[in-house]
Parts: structure tokens; sequence; C-alpha cells
């Protein structure tokens, strides 16, 4: 069994774009800008965007985050994210969700201009990845290809069964796996919470993506000997430490990892692949800009 460690891959990552950084900000005087727009005090959305800011920091890129209250109207959210759009020097926007109640995301998300959407979640960048065209990936189904293209998995011709179905995991990831690409090629089997003998489907899998979003959901009698397995899942439950907490993902870990070739933990798996996937999102739409 080997840990598929994605703190050293978001490490090696972020050298790599902080090294682009500094080359191009030296021959044009220019660097990749990042913004955030927050609605609320979420404690997830609040670690995650400082997390993303630290990130940025790391590698030479500008963050910038426009926090409002839980009360924020629509048209503010609107109007900040069309100030955004027009901004050249900005290349990347993420819009943390959830939102407030009153919000509706999905014509939020449909506001952002498609070439700074770093989350990879607008409708033309959802629908030019399901074509195979160049888009911007989701962040996290593209951590996930980024892991598996480094720890050079084999993936074609594989069954790939991804367990949930959800629009900013499950469905793209299962997407990226069956195109024809490295990594790709795999047959791919979305599971969820309607599909009829799941674990025999499961057992059948030679890369498992579990995205389920219940705390140990996979056990080892759902997961063949040799088989990869991606956790994507996180979890807080209580535990007798210093934080009160300890966190676990959609995959009974102790139990499954002797059964498997690769496996990601949680945490220091999926988690900061995600970040570092929004700083390559930003990186990308900065060269371009360049080029325009």
């Amino acid at each position: 069994m080997k840990l598929i460690d994605g703190k050293l891959i978001a490490e090696e990552i972020k050298g790599e774009i902080r090294r682009k950084t500094a080359e191009i900000d030296e021959k044009t005087g220019k660097v990749p800008h990042l913004a955030a727009i927050l609605a609320g005090e979420d404690p997830a959305s609040l670690t995650y965007i400082k997390n993303k800011e630290k990130a940025c920091k790391e590698c030479g890129i500008i963050s910038s985050v426009y926090k409002f209250s839980e009360q924020v109207t629509e048209k503010q959210i609107m109007d900040t994210i069309d100030f955004i759009n027009h901004d050249e020097e900005i290349n990347g926007l993420i819009v943390q969700l959830p939102l407030p109640s009153q919000i509706n995301s999905l014509q939020v998300i449909e506001k952002i201009n498609p070439a700074k959407d770093v989350d990879g979640f607008h409708p033309i960048n959802l629908g030019r990845m399901l074509i195979g065209e160049e888009a911007m990936l989701p962040a996290t189904p593209a951590g996930i290809i980024e892991l598996i293209r480094r720890y050079q998995i084999e993936t074609e011709g594989k069954h790939c069964v991804v367990l949930g179905r959800s629009n900013i995991v499950g469905t793209p990831v299962s997407v990226l796996m069956g195109r024809k690409s490295y990594p790709g090629n795999a047959t791919v089997t979305l599971c969820h919470s309607k599909t009829n003998n799941l674990k025999d489907i499961v057992l059948q899998a030679d890369i498992l993506i579990a995205a389920i979003g219940q705390p140990e959901f996979v056990t080892a009698d759902m997961v063949k000997d040799g088989a990869v397995v991606i956790d994507v899942g996180i979890h807080r439950i209580p535990a007798d430490n210093k934080n009160g907490f300890r966190l676990i993902g959609d995959v009974k870990f102790d139990e499954v990892a002797p059964k498997c070739s690769y496996i990601t933990p949680v945490p220091g798996g999926v988690g900061p692949m995600t970040i570092v996937s929004l700083l390559m999102n930003t990186m990308k739409s900065f060269e371009k800009s360049l080029q325009t």
C-alpha cells in the first residue's frame, strides 16, 4: 500500500507556480491576481478563504477578498462580480459557497466571466469540459486528476467507480476519468443513493473515488485487493484531543488501506489539491491575459 500524499504534491505545484510567477514578474512586472467573494461567517468558508490567501502569498499571487455580511443583497454580489469581471488586473474569481439563503447561487455563478471562473462551476466551463475542449476545470476534480497523473497511476481500460454525483465533484470527475486522455480512458460507473447493488458495483472498482459525503461509508468488504482509493470526504467527529475533534473521510481508512495499492489519507490527500487547483487555474487565466 502506498499513500498518495496530496500535501507533498501541493507543495511541489506551489513551488512550480512560484517560480513561474517570479519569471513573468521579472519580464513584465505583472503577477496573477485572485479575488474571492465571501458572504457571512460560515466557519468552514472562513478557514478555506484564509488558506487560499496563505497559498496565494506563498506563490507570489495577489489575493483580495470582498467580504459581506449574512444580510448581503443579491444586487451587491452581482455588482461586485460585474466590477471584477471588468477589472483587467484580476485574473481569477471565486464566490465562496454556500451563499446566504436569499441569494440565488446559480445566477451568481452564471454572472462570473467564464475566463475568470477558477472554480470551474460556470455552465460554459462545465459544457466545454463535457465535450473535451479546453476549460477551467472544477478545482477538486482537477486536483484528483493531478494526483493520479503525478503518481503515474494507470487508468486506461480500468474500471473507475465514482461514489456521489454532485456537480462539484462526482459528476465532473466521472467525465474527466472517461475522457480520451491520460489520466482517463477508464470505464466509469457513477453511483449514488439510488444505485441498486451498490456494494457489488464498488467491489468491481480498480479505481474508487469516494465523494458520497457519509463518514466512513466505504468499508473493507466493499474494496477489492489492489484497488486505488481516492477519498474526497472530510468530516469532523468528536475526539479526546486539544481540538475536541478529528477529521475522517468517506472511507474507513484503517481497514481499507491494507487492501489498496494506493490510497489518499484524510486529511492530507485530496484537500490540499483543491486550493492548488485554484492557483493553477488563476495562472492559466493570467497567462492568457498576457497574450491579448
